[in-house]
């Protein structure tokens, strides 16, 4: 079996073994019209996809300019996990063609907003994202989960700092070993007690202000101009 039949299987088995009670669990509704306005468009190929959670959302929200400005499109969901990213790539990505995908996966995974955090199962699932855009042509930006200290919505995460440092660790690592591009945002947004989101940047310790968006833009443009400029970036090893 061919990797992208296989990733494409594995969504759909993630998709087929979502819970009967959960409606719309993995998202498809959200953009499912802004998709098809665009597609029925003639606005040109976006340069990056934007994946993600309501980090990424939040950006779109408090920063438009910067998306239109770039010829990129958001697509974030709030509240969302891993999974949730990876089942819904086929809908939110995919029909896009675009160069470059950024991946911003793990926030609410660490808090718990599925379940028990389990960082091989967050891991794994942020690595078939990757393998899942190098199967279609896409190149895949990898990015670090931001800093938090906790989650107001679940007290009971203790060791968030801890958890996140692990899973980014494993991030950076792989994206290393394979050659891919990997932003830390992690590093440019930490506060000065190593765990916690500057309060400069940040008013709940997890979604990032204006002010934190601007000091995520050059690194993640930085990021995707590289993978724009390189013809053999991000393909898959075989």
């Amino acid at each position: 079996m061919s990797m992208r039949r296989l990733l494409f299987t594995l969504a759909a088995l993630l998709g087929l073994a979502l819970p009967a009670v959960a409606q719309d669990w993995a998202g498809f509704e959200k953009y499912a019209a802004d998709n098809a306005a665009w597609l029925a468009s003639d606005a040109p190929r976006p340069r990056a996809v934007f994946l993600g959670d309501s980090i990424t959302r939040g950006w779109y929200k408090h920063r438009e300019s910067f998306f239109t400005d770039h010829q990129y499109i958001g697509r974030g969901i709030s509240g969302q996990v891993s999974t949730q990213m990876l089942v819904r790539f086929s809908q939110d990505v995919l029909p896009f063609h675009p160069e470059v995908v950024v991946i911003n996966a793990g926030t609410n995974d660490v808090a718990e907003n599925q379940g028990p955090y389990d960082e091989d199962r967050t891991f794994d699932t942020i690595v078939a994202i990757v393998r899942l855009a190098q199967a279609n042509g896409i190149k895949p930006v990898m990015t670090s989960v931001l800093p938090a200290a906790g989650f107001r919505w679940n007290r009971k995460v203790t060791d968030a700092p801890e958890k996140i440092a692990s899973l980014n660790a494993r991030l950076k690592a792989f994206a290393a070993a394979e050659k891919l591009l990997y932003v830390d945002y992690h590093a440019a947004l930490l506060a000065g007690d190593g765990r916690s989101l500057d309060a400069g940047y940040s008013n709940d310790g997890v979604h990032p202000l204006p002010e934190g968006y601007a000091v995520m833009e050059p690194l993640v443009v930085e990021a995707i101009e590289r993978a724009h400029a390189s013809r053999r970036y991000g393909r898959l090893r075989r």
